[in-house]
């Protein structure tokens, strides 16, 4: 590793089942792009890849593998010329990426997957509880595990597209009835994705969230959360929850976005604009 970026982290589908222990599910925020750069290079869905925050990455092959990125549009160099992905990788080969030109998480997968060792059964960087490898850092040298499968070539490989406005369906509950019309409340509301974003949750600037008048000021005991919970904190400003968020919390949760916008949550840099789309 010669340059990590703003953050590099190693991330597969995640250490989900454990949240009795405390154990968030973690493992990459769009799994649609890890899961297709590990299909491009031969791997199963599930091995562990890079995740790439704004690019910068720089890294030098020590052997021979195959390297797919994937994500939003970025550039791709080998030595300092413009490669399309997937590429093959001599040792000695130097691979960098450029910022992506939308979007914030780029995936780096390579034939036979990172080989860190497994915690709880998942290789995933979980940065809330600190399980998995660090973040990596430069002159980190990673293990590569055997290829167990055929890379895949594409004439085109299309980049994800990150709109500058989302609208994120969301299923109500289980605390909606804390809000008045809460579908008509979230309907109307307008928000931007805040700075303060990160893989715990998408924090969001813009309409208040105000509870009915029996609840204000009342306390919620502590509740399990799930991925893509909707809590709204005192401040009526939602929190959107990501792979890496608490698996208890206080505040009401008026709805659960639905899993497939998730992907598309973990590219939102911060000013996007959104809006929910209340299902059901």
């Amino acid at each position: 590793m010669l340059r990590t970026g703003p953050q590099t982290l190693v991330q597969d589908l995640g250490r989900p089942g454990h949240a009795h222990l405390g154990v968030p599910p973690s493992g990459a925020l769009d799994t649609r792009s890890s899961t297709l750069a590990n299909r491009l290079v031969g791997n199963p869905e599930d091995a562990a890849c890079l995740e790439v925050l704004l690019g910068g990455l720089a890294l030098r092959a020590n052997a021979s593998c195959t390297v797919a990125v994937t994500g939003p549009s970025t550039s791709v160099r080998v030595n300092g010329v413009t490669r399309d992905s997937p590429l093959h990788l001599a040792p000695g080969d130097t691979l960098t990426l450029g910022t992506p030109r939308h979007g914030l998480r780029n995936y780096v997968a390579v034939s036979g997957g990172i080989a860190v060792p497994a915690d709880l059964g998942s290789r995933s960087t979980d940065l809330l509880s600190g399980l998995g490898p660090a973040p990596l850092r430069p002159d980190d040298e990673l293990p590569l595990g055997d290829p167990t499968g055929v890379p895949v070539g594409v004439d085109v490989l299309v980049p994800a597209h990150v709109p500058d406005d989302l609208v994120v369906p969301v299923l109500l509950g289980p605390r909606d009835d804390w809000f008045d019309d809460p579908a008509r409340a979230l309907r109307a509301g307008r928000w931007t994705v805040s700075e303060r974003s990160n893989r715990v949750g998408v924090r969001l600037t813009g309409t208040a969230l105000a509870r009915t008048a029996h609840r204000v000021g009342q306390e919620l005991p502590s509740e399990g959360l799930v991925t893509g919970a909707v809590q709204v904190p005192a401040d009526g400003r939602p929190v959107v929850f990501l792979a890496d968020h608490p698996t208890t919390g206080g505040y009401p949760v008026i709805g659960v976005v639905a899993a497939h916008a998730l992907p598309l949550l973990g590219q939102a840099r911060p000013g996007t604009r959104l809006r929910f789309d209340p299902q059901g």
